[in-house]
């Protein structure tokens, strides 16, 4: 029976074993017969679309006095909720800001996600308290705040649904981009990172628990529980990290045809031992995908993740020979990320490699497989994906190395999830 204590004597030692979860699962396809003795712990990873993302920041404003307590706050537009603690004539204001809050200027375009990963980048923020009718204005960055911890609610959902449309008409939804999800069952919006995500591989939390630490966005952090509508059926994690030593590549704003929502990203160590052993060998063709009607979200069939993931392309190109130029380009407009430039073309730092490109560029410059799900005895392709997998797995590789030259120590959780 491994513990965090055994397998962090042995990383001292060099003797430690550690893949991520795609060399794990590659080995087990390969048909080789792995046992506690061969691995130590399996890095697991998820990056998405998480809409269950805040952050709580404590905020320079003005001289001691100068204000008794803040009635708003606007941080680059996006309104955040003053509080829990008033810091009565203290300068300061403490605030809550989702990360699917819109700007209040331009709330298809920029969010709480945008502004979270423009602080880990080092940008200034605007910041505007508004205390009695008396406004008061700063401008600060990330390293001066106090106090600046991100909080999720609801993140590494253990399984997702797909989404089409039955009608006719194209629904404006969070799961859809542009225009809307088009309809009659003419596209499938889909999220999760299948085999390599934390609870897939330990959904009943036989070594994540309270207290077990974990990547958030690339920071040290840790498991505060179970989130918001989770069931032993499909478990959450509630997690929380300072955002100091967050990267923010793995974080950022997402623009649907409905608003703008948050990315996170997480990465979880499976210490590998004979009870976590059996739910860590599941592959993506084990992972059910439920497919769902937008207007009610009933299930109504049903697919797997290697309908997603497996023979499909992790990441989508941009072949300029094919692009034309257009005035009015649709993917530089409509990119959830704002990852293309016709000028640049992706920026690989910012691309979600969601895939909606494919079909928004008229000339099909852009390439990528994306997959196709059966339903009902039609092949509907996979439009939108809300989660990126390669950058999963990065966040996984990037776990692993941190826990094999020491600058991630393993913990044992103090609570059980269950």
């Amino acid at each position: 029976m491994n513990t965090a204590k055994e397998v962090n004597d042995r990383i001292k030692e060099g003797k430690a074993v550690v893949y991520t979860a795609e060399e794990f699962k590659r080995m087990l396809r390969a048909g080789e017969d792995i046992t506690p003795r061969d691995v130590d712990v399996v890095t697991t990873g998820t990056c998405g679309v998480m809409s269950g993302t805040a952050a709580v920041l404590s905020i320079p404003v003005a001289g001691r006095g100068a204000f008794a307590r803040a009635k708003s706050v606007l941080l680059n537009g996006v309104p955040a909720s003053p509080g829990p603690c008033p810091n009565e004539n203290l300068g300061i204001v403490e605030a809550v800001l989702y990360g699917s809050t819109p700007s209040i200027s331009g709330p298809m375009e920029y969010g709480g996600g945008h502004l979270f990963r423009e602080l880990v980048e080092g940008r200034e923020i605007d910041v505007e308290v508004d205390s009695g009718g008396k406004i008061f204005e700063n401008t600060v960055t990330l390293e001066d705040l106090e106090f600046a911890r991100i909080i999720t609610t609801r993140t590494s959902v253990k399984n997702y649904t797909g989404f089409l449309n039955k009608g006719s008409d194209a629904v404006r939804t969070i799961f859809s981009v542009a225009n809307g999800l088009k309809g009659p069952c003419k596209e499938l919006s889909v999220s999760g990172c299948g085999e390599l995500n934390p609870l897939e591989n330990d959904p009943l939390g036989e070594s994540i628990g309270v207290g077990t630490g974990i990547l958030v966005n690339g920071a040290p952090g840790y498991v505060i529980g179970t989130g918001t509508r989770s069931s032993p059926e499909k478990p959450n994690l509630s997690v929380f990290a300072d955002m100091r030593g967050m990267n923010p590549e793995y974080m950022g704003g997402f623009r649907t045809s409905d608003g703008v929502d948050c990315i996170t990203s997480i990465a979880v160590p499976i210490i590998v031992t004979e009870d976590t052993l059996p739910n860590l060998k599941i592959l993506d063709e084990d992972v059910k995908l439920p497919i769902a009607d937008i207007h009610d979200r009933i299930p109504f069939a049903e697919g797997s993740y290697a309908d997603l993931w497996q023979g499909t392309d992790m990441e989508v190109y941009f072949d300029p020979a094919r692009c034309i130029g257009c005035d009015d380009c649709e993917v530089e407009s409509y990119c959830p990320t704002n990852a293309f430039l016709r000028s640049g073309g992706i920026d690989r730092a910012r691309c979600f490699n969601c895939g909606a490109c494919l079909n928004l560029c008229p000339e099909r410059a852009f390439k990528g497989n994306l997959g196709r799900i059966d339903v009902e005895g039609n092949e509907v392709p996979i439009t939108l994906r809300q989660s990126n997998r390669a950058r999963a797995d990065e966040l996984s590789h990037e776990l692993k190395e941190m826990i094999l030259d020491g600058r991630f120590t393993l913990t044992d959780p103090v609570g059980s999830l269950r």
